[in-house]
């Protein structure tokens, strides 16, 4: 099924993040990055209409040679967002990167109000990828290539230590109880604190660490305890290929149920020059941690970012893959609900739901976004209900042109 979208053109504004602040309010982070091409890094504020019109109503230019926001999460009930936002080159080389920014929204416009660095690299190819909440939004958890940190929210106080991971880092998941993080190889979940109240009066300290390049002053707390491994999960074996995990999220009303993405890549043989790619989407059930049911999306590998959300009220699961495609599965049985072939003319790199889980968008690094409209058969879960009752009517229909022919 083709649902009805809508394209926009946003000139010189490359999307990178995205987030939804209410039914139709949206947050697109984007900008020309820390390239010198005169494309401003910006987030700007956008009304979407009744018939997917974007119209933008508020916006704030990130400061020269800052990276455009590369990861996005909101706050709905405060009005807020978290970013990932690598300071500039000149600050990095002093060992200061301020790169995960909280801003609040003043009318439509985002105004920054507290900033954090917890990268331990100056190395400006490590970013903030990764950018998520507790679903009662007190905890936030913020990654880059191979650390990813727990901080309190909003104050973005430690609440753990740190963990440094071998494997690249592409995700994080919080459960009302657990986090998992997810690298190339494994889902790691962890037990979270049983309380999320944060210290009046936390301890802060400076600590310089090193990382490639040069060391990079990190703030630590020096109360914060260890995370507890409770589970790790290994990449499911594919015959014949490599796979790697490359996202993953919580059923948002169900803690017993976690989705993930895995990419495989079947190494070039004499017959094959170039190497073949697949994507899977998995569930598990986490009391047994038993895969339930497994679909494949595409012969083509997920896109790099994480591009793969569940839906707020946990009935469907959006999806972009590197062929242009945005997609929409039926979070129970991972049957294909809707598509669009080539909704960019570059891969998406962001994708999100509204509240209400009757809009998804996508945008990418063409300078364009596509609103979609999620219809209400889709919505009201009837879809495969539909189908099955037009092939009963079908049969039945040839059953009775059978029996007269006879």
């Amino acid at each position: 099924m083709r649902p009805p979208h809508t394209p926009h053109e946003l000139p010189a504004f490359p999307v990178y993040s995205s987030s939804f602040l209410s039914e139709n309010e949206l947050v697109l982070g984007g900008g020309g990055g820390t390239a010198k091409a005169g494309i401003k890094n910006r987030l700007r504020v956008f009304n979407v209409g009744p018939q997917r019109s974007l119209d933008q109503i508020g916006e704030v230019e990130l400061e020269v040679g800052e990276d455009a926001p590369m990861s996005m999460v909101a706050n709905r009930e405060a009005r807020s967002i978290v970013c990932g936002i690598n300071s500039s080159e000149k600050s990095m080389e002093k060992g200061i990167n301020e790169h995960c920014r909280v801003f609040t929204l003043d009318e439509n416009t985002p105004v920054l109000s507290k900033t954090r660095g917890t990268i331990p690299t100056t190395d400006p190819s490590d970013y903030q990828k990764v950018t998520v909440l507790s679903p009662d939004g007190t905890l936030l958890a913020v990654a880059g290539a191979h650390d990813i940190a727990f901080l309190h929210y909003p104050s973005l106080h430690p609440f753990a230590e740190s963990i440094h991971t071998e494997n690249e880092i592409y995700d994080a998941t919080f459960s009302g109880s657990t986090i998992t993080v997810v690298t190339t190889a494994n889902l790691t979940i962890y037990s979270l604190p049983k309380t999320s109240v944060e210290p009046s009066t936390p301890s802060v300290k400076i600590n310089k660490v090193k990382g490639k390049g040069k060391s990079a002053k990190v703030a630590s707390n020096t109360a914060t305890p260890k995370l507890e491994v409770l589970q790790t999960v290994a990449v499911p074996p594919i015959p014949g290929a490599l796979p790697t995990f490359r996202s993953a999220r919580y059923h948002p009303t169900n803690d017993q149920i976690i989705y993930a993405t895995v990419n495989a890549t079947t190494p070039r043989t004499k017959k094959t020059k170039t190497p073949q790619r697949q994507s899977f989407v998995y569930k598990w059930n986490t009391t047994t941690w038993t895969v339930e049911r497994s679909r494949k999306v595409g012969d083509r590998a997920l896109t790099k970012l994480k591009l793969f959300y569940l839906s707020p009220d946990g009935k469907f699961l959006g999806y972009g893959t590197s062929d242009l495609t945005v997609g929409l599965l039926d979070a129970t049985n991972l049957s294909p609900l809707a598509g669009i072939l080539k909704a960019h003319d570059f891969p998406p790199t962001t994708i999100a739901f509204n509240p209400t889980s009757t809009l998804l968008i996508s945008g990418s690094a063409d300078a364009s976004v596509r609103v979609v409209s999620i219809p209400g058969t889709i919505a009201s879960g009837s879809w495969t209900l539909t189908v099955l009752i037009l092939l009963a009517i079908i049969v039945a229909l040839l059953a009775f042109a059978a029996r007269d022919y006879l």
